[in-house]
């Protein structure tokens, strides 16, 4: 009964997944778009834009529909051909994304049809946004910001699809505008009674590319020449002085990245800038690096910029065939960040990014396996889970399974067959086997098929365990034991080290199923509990530890969205695997206090600080959150000396001390925007200031996501949003 029981609930649990899978699958285009000719005016004080687009399309295959992606929220006024009567049109009623559009008579492929798009409406609700709480685009009177993912103008075959294009842009005359594609300067239109001054910006895109990225507001450009890269920098005027650390960094990187996978055809010139908070983390268009306001530290953040800079060659040069291919470009941008780590600081960054790989590929992991990333809205928390976190980590297996020699000649061959081209994971996989290296004597075979087989095609991470008795011999000891994890279908060689009272002993194994013996003979002792599988952790494995830290990252994406109670569900599993743990008190208690269960929230910041102190800024944010709590139960000495006690830790974690100076100064409130609760960084205050608006020049290719660190443990108040509804 058990056993059909969970048979029952599997197929259930299978049906569901269908169906929404089926709800979120891309659908074929019978049109491609090939050049966009867009105007969009954007009227801050209501929220909205308003926009044409003159789309040039090409029929690949016969059909009378022209079916188009276009934001849900945006209202089509009409379309027509250039000059001729008014189509029909209508939304997909299962897929509100997708555009429907009849034409007189069918095309035939090679056809051109051009059509003109007249529409109108909000675009930064994170509810309807293509990806659900995920906001790609937003207008209001300080900023605004079009991405390419919000399909703010009509796409094709997104993310695969490249075209060219001229944009203009209509903005407050006290915006500067920053995108993808050459910039005309700007042209200013006067006042004129009711109609506010005005300022036109025109984007030139003429090599194929996903282009129409851009983002505007009062920004002040600083452009940066070092190492033979030309870098423009845009930021608040505050942040102006952080322009060389950010050039210099870019520099560092793309000349590295330039040597790793190949030249990219021209000089190396790039645009970053920052972005509004409340979107990504981070954004990578053609030629342009987004990084958010939150995100943007005065020293730099190499992180951030070596993942977005690497999609420059992976998700710009080279994009991916279809939507389920897309592990070629975001796995691949998301391992170059820690292939950069490693060539700046060494082994160690290496491993601290993997590290947060691991995290990240355990928290969503069973969702779909990575070659069906198509099932999966672009940048959910799904998504990064499966595509970029445990993409990464599959790169790097692959790397340890071909050797450094033979892993860097096949990045540096796929690049140059397939730079300005589209790839498929197929094609990657044939290039791969052909540079396989030849069987090494003692070593398990190395079976590509399998590895690929089980790594993109399936889901499911092992987590060993290690069973032995040491056997004294003529020669030394013998080791003698079995690996056993939870996978049927697991076929991998994995490494064993057997630490002895001389030199260690490696040895690798081919574990096969879900038990596997092994065999190693040593000459020295093997010291107690000295043996260790996979010790420079080359694999994708689970533990305690792992699972912990990736139910706090599941918990915090949830608090990010203002789901607090669920949050709570994901850390209180954190805390069943790890009762100790301060992260998992603290992200409990901060849930907690924004529900406004103060008393809980107090309970649970005083078990954070009795915790493991890891990390160490748990102590120093619980004594500030205590401090608020008493201020808003009206206890200024209980709370003032709270704030004293987090003074004490002189520990400035994101501001800490600045927050403790402003609840000395004056007590917190209930009533406090956002941003006070969190860290205020310079980002923070610098949106109010002006800058005369500057033009922006960009040119380059593609996009793709820009996940964070999966666990925020350097994070230590999470962005806020109000709860649901």
């Amino acid at each position: 009964m058990l056993k059909t029981g969970r048979l029952f609930s599997f197929l259930a649990l299978v049906l569901t997944f269908a169906v929404s899978a089926a709800a979120q699958s891309p659908r074929a285009f019978p049109f491609r778009a090939t050049n966009y000719n867009i105007e969009v005016i954007l009227h801050p004080e209501d929220q909205t834009i308003a926009a044409q687009a003159k789309v040039d399309f090409v029929a690949d295959q016969v059909s009378k529909t022209v079916a188009v992606e276009l934001h849900p929220d945006l209202k089509l006024n009409s379309i027509h051909v250039p000059g001729g009567k008014p189509l029909e049109f209508e939304r997909d009623k299962t897929y509100p994304l997708v555009l429907n559009v009849g034409l007189p008579e069918p095309a035939t492929p090679g056809k051109q049809v051009t059509l003109i798009f007249e529409y109108g409406g909000p675009v930064s609700s994170e509810e309807d946004s293509p990806t659900k709480g995920v906001r790609f685009a937003s207008v209001d009177k300080t900023s605004a910001y079009l991405l390419l993912p919000a399909r703010w103008f009509p796409l094709t075959n997104f993310p695969s699809n490249r075209y060219t294009g001229n944009f203009k842009l209509v903005v407050p005359d006290t915006f500067a505008v920053v995108g993808t594609g050459k910039a005309d300067s700007p042209t200013l239109t006067p006042a004129v009674g009711k109609f506010p001054a005005q300022a036109t910006y025109v984007f030139h895109c003429d090599q194929a590319a996903p282009v129409g990225t851009f983002v505007a507001g009062k920004l002040q450009l600083s452009p940066v020449q070092t190492e033979g890269v030309s870098v423009s920098v845009y930021t608040p005027p505050a942040q102006a002085t952080t322009a060389t650390v950010y050039a210099t960094s870019l520099a560092h990187i793309a000349l590295y990245y330039e040597d790793a996978f190949g030249t990219t055809g021209s000089e190396l010139n790039f645009t970053i800038a920052q972005m509004p908070e409340g979107t990504l983390s981070g954004y990578s268009a053609p030629g342009l690096l987004l990084i958010g306001a939150r995100q943007w530290n005065p020293k730099g953040n190499d992180r951030m910029l070596s993942q977005l800079a690497a999609e420059q060659w992976w998700g710009n040069r080279v994009l991916p065939a279809s939507a389920s291919d897309v592990w070629l470009t975001d796995g691949l941008s998301r391992y170059a960040e820690a292939m950069f780590a490693e060539q700046s600081i060494g082994v160690a960054g290496l491993h601290k990014a993997l590290e947060d790989f691991a995290t990240g590929a355990l928290m969503y992991e069973d969702t779909a396996p990575i070659s069906q990333a198509s099932r999966l809205n672009t940048y959910s928390n799904e998504y990064r889970s499966v595509v970029a976190d445990k993409g990464a980590l599959v790169f790097h297996m692959l790397r340890t399974q071909l050797g450094d020699d033979a892993f860097n000649a096949v990045l540096k061959d796929f690049y140059k067959k397939y730079d300005g081209k589209n790839a498929s994971i197929t094609d990657f996989e044939k290039l791969t086997t052909s540079h396989a290296p030849p069987p090494v004597k003692g070593q398990p075979p190395l079976n590509l098929t399998a590895f690929f087989s089980q790594w993109l095609n399936s889901t499911g991470i092992p987590q060993f365990q290690l069973e032995y008795i040491v056997y004294r011999n003529a020669k030394g000891f013998k080791v003698v034991g079995k690996v056993h994890q939870e996978l049927d279908t697991f076929r991998m060689p994995v490494e064993v080290k057997v630490d002895t009272e001389g030199n260690p002993e490696f040895k690798k194994i081919m574990v096969t199923g879900t038990t596997s013996d092994f065999v190693i003979e040593t000459f020295g002792r093997p010291k107690p509990n000295g043996i260790a599988i996979d010790p420079n952790n080359n694999l994708l494995k689970s533990s305690s530890r792992l699972r912990m830290r990736a139910l706090i990252a599941r918990g915090e994406g949830l608090a990010e969205q203002g789901k607090y109670y669920e949050a709570i569900k994901e850390y209180q599993k954190a805390l069943n695997l790890a009762p100790s743990s301060a992260l998992a008190h603290f992200r409990m208690a901060e849930a907690m206090f924004y529900q406004k269960n103060y008393q809980a929230a107090a309970n649970a910041f005083r078990a954070a600080l009795g915790g493991d102190a890891d990390p160490k800024w748990v102590e120093v944010w619980s004594h500030i959150y205590i401090g608020k709590i008493y201020d808003l139960l009206d206890q200024r000495a209980r709370a003032v000396n709270e704030y004293q006690l987090a003074q004490h830790t002189n520990d400035d974690t994101a501001g800490a001390q600045g927050e403790v100076i402003r609840y000395m100064q004056k007590p917190y409130s209930a009533d406090a925007s956002a941003n006070a609760d969190a860290p205020a960084k310079p980002a923070d205050s610098a949106a109010s200031k002006t800058s005369a608006a500057t033009p922006a020049a960009a040119a380059g290719t593609a996009a793709a996501p820009a996940p964070a660190d999966a666990s925020a443990e350097n994070k230590p108040v999470l962005k806020k949003r109000p709860p649901d509804n």
